[in-house]
């Protein structure tokens, strides 16, 4: 039952009070149990009657005594150290008790701080993550599917290590410069024991297969000992970014997350999108969340999982509502864009007054790599320290707009309930447009904010609200409709199937001087499995052709190749292994044997069928056309066009 106790509580309520005799009521307990959870199978209903009887047998009184005798006082909410606003505000809407804070404690201009997360210490976890240096082999995956950043990695110098814990852990880097070090650290009370991190762990110890680089242990008796290492962790030095030559899945870890311990499920399938979102490109991030799951753990009050960097960058979050996500992160593109052309233009006039040199650096700075950033903004901090000695109007104007002169990344993001459906005229629209736009779309194949409706992304053969009976059509291909358009880079990932696609997804993404859309595999509690088995489901759902990876960019037709590239095989398996894996799909074979057997064969067709369309699509060259809305391209076959 894990964390759930209504069951439990319902069974001891009527074995106490005696409203029914205790076999009378504990017999119509099991008959509305096997009633709930019948149509998920006869395991559930089997560990839910268990639950009963071992309620119980378990019962017994408790003495209260005359008097307190307790020795320990209940700790504090949140840490002493927490800034005043979290100790003010947050820590009374905490205890439930916000209906006493007045108006006057909340920030005027509706805004909110950032970075609070971190002091709402849940202590979720009955066993949490161990992790063995001896057998880690530093391939950073377990920090990389981690839905609350709550497992990190770090590479530092080994004199960092003179006053570290006693139980700390470290051990020698087996990349870059020689006498680092190097160190999986977990956050001991913001993990959610999901296990996601151990099952998708690679290493293992020769001499006992079972024992893996990481390994889940009571989280009680090491709670103490990792508080004291997870804050020795935190206080090492970061990675410089400007120093990293190459980004991938892996030295992407290496980071700072900027998205943390979010309120997510346990296991979430959404937040390892979003937390390697921030890592990428979180201290220039602009981010216009559309209403959902993901605006729920984004922004809920009243703490905030997204946070800043050391140098106080982080992302800019805001929320929209359902339908008009798309065109109100296009209004960020818009304004930031008149921001940009207005600083350009301040900084032309101003040339002579701040230095040629310096104002033509500024607007010819390369700004494609995290070196060139940092460069900018050195450039830019000093901009403005000469700005501040210039007294004239248009030079305090551009001391305000000068940070705009480093180059921001504007993402929309929301679920498939938004893309593929209230939201998809929005969207639509704004991909027709050519403005540099990302769009993340955490694709879990349902409403699953609002209790599991299908939307147009639900499968054929799932159940859901309004399909019970199971989805009788296949899921609309937003992938493929934005792919028509020619100007648009897409790319369909699943970060448990292949970790690098992923990372090299999102980067190409970012760099694409258009609108580009990501189309993120999200497992999520509505599909009905064990999610500490997610992202195993997600390589299966690869595997069978289910879920098919490729990136479709537009910029691959000057190099005379075809935009489309895909990122998996031909269909392997049966498709039925992977439906049989869930419950929304189980659930059809219960009540309609024929129907759900109708599914599976017209699954695996279109699964085949899928396949064969991209294929053919990946060999020819497409329509496309180039900046100035000239066609660029032919839809001859590359072989053709080179001989």
């Amino acid at each position: 039952m894990g964390g759930r106790i209504n069951t439990i509580m319902q069974t001891c309520y009527f074995a106490i009070s005696g409203i029914l005799p205790r076999e009378e009521a504990t017999a119509h307990i099991k008959k509305s149990i096997e009633k709930t959870y019948g149509k998920r199978g006869p395991e559930i209903v089997r560990r839910n009657c268990e639950v009963v009887d071992q309620a119980i047998a378990h019962l017994h009184e408790v003495s209260v005594p005359k008097a307190p005798s307790a020795t320990r006082m209940r700790p504090p909410l949140v840490a002493e150290q927490a800034p005043d606003f979290v100790q003010k505000v947050t820590a009374v809407m905490l205890a439930g008790k916000g209906d006493l804070l007045p108006v006057s404690a909340f920030p005027v201009d509706g805004t909110w701080p950032v970075g609070t997360a971190k002091w709402e210490k849940r202590n979720l976890a009955l066993e949490i993550p161990v992790w063995d240096e001896k057998v880690c082999i530093q391939c950073n995956q377990c920090a990389l599917v981690c839905p609350h950043a709550a497992i990190r990695a770090k590479v530092y110098s080994e004199s960092a290590l003179s006053h570290a814990p006693a139980t700390f852990k470290s051990t020698l880097f087996k990349g870059g410069d020689r006498g680092q070090q190097f160190t999986i650290q977990v956050a001991p009370e913001d993990c959610t024991g999901c296990n996601l991190c151990v099952n998708v762990c690679p290493a293992k110890d020769r001499t006992n297969p079972k024992h893996k680089a990481i390994n889940m242990a009571p989280q009680a008796p090491l709670r103490d000992a990792e508080r004291a290492n997870y804050t020795f962790f935190l206080d090492l030095p970061e990675v410089n970014r400007a120093d990293m030559t190459r980004l991938d899945h892996k030295s992407s870890q290496f980071l700072e997350p900027l998205f943390e311990y979010s309120g997510a499920c346990a296991g979430c399938g959404e937040t390892p999108y979003l937390k390697l979102l921030t890592q990428l490109f979180g201290d220039r991030l602009l981010v216009a969340n559309a209403t959902g799951c993901s605006s729920i753990y984004g922004g809920n009050l009243p703490t905030t999982p997204y946070t800043t960097n050391r140098d106080g960058r982080g992302p800019a979050w805001s929320n929209s509502l359902f339908e008009d996500n798309a065109e109100f992160g296009f209004g960020f593109r818009l304004a930031l864009d008149a921001h940009v052309g207005a600083a350009r233009g301040l900084l032309q006039r101003l040339a002579s007054s701040v230095g040629d040199r310096l104002a033509e650096e500024l607007l010819a700075a390369e700004q494609e790599t995290e070196r060139g950033l940092a460069a900018q903004r050195e450039r830019v901090a000093l901009l403005k320290s000469m700005l501040g000695t210039i007294s004239s109007p248009e030079a305090k104007r551009l001391e305000a707009l000068a940070d705009y002169l480093v180059k921001k990344s504007v993402w929309l993001v929301g679920g498939d309930g938004w893309a593929y459906d209230i939201g998809f005229g929005g969207l639509d629209h704004v991909l027709a447009n050519r403005r540099n736009i990302n769009v993340l779309v955490l694709d879990t194949e349902v409403y699953s904010n609002t209790g599991g409706q299908q939307s147009k992304s639900t499968p054929l053969g799932a159940s859901a609200k309004f399909a019970a009976a199971g989805k009788p059509v296949g899921k609309k291909d937003l992938g493929l409709l934005a792919n028509m358009y020619g100007h648009v880079y897409v790319a369909r990932v699943a970060i448990g199937a292949k970790m690098a696609q992923t990372a090299q997804a999102f980067l190409e993404a970012e760099a694409y001087p258009g609108p580009s859309l990501i189309i993120a595999y999200s497992h999520c509690i509505a599909h009905g499995y064990d999610m500490a088995q997610g992202m195993a489901q997600q390589k299966l759902a690869v595997s069978t052709g289910v879920w098919p990876l490729y990136r479709f960019d537009p910029r691959r037709l000057v190099k005379g190749e075809p935009p489309l590239h895909l990122d998996y095989g031909p269909p392997k398996g049966s498709v039925a292994e992977y439906m049989r894996n869930e419950s929304r799909f189980r659930m059809v074979e219960r009540a309609d044997p024929a129907r759900f057997k109708r599914f599976l064969e017209d699954s695996q067709a279109a699964a085949e069928r899928r396949y064969a369309v991209y294929q053919q699509l990946s060999e020819v060259k497409v329509p496309a056309f180039d900046g100035a809305g000239g066609q660029v391209a032919s839809a001859r076959p590359v072989e053709e066009e080179r001989k």
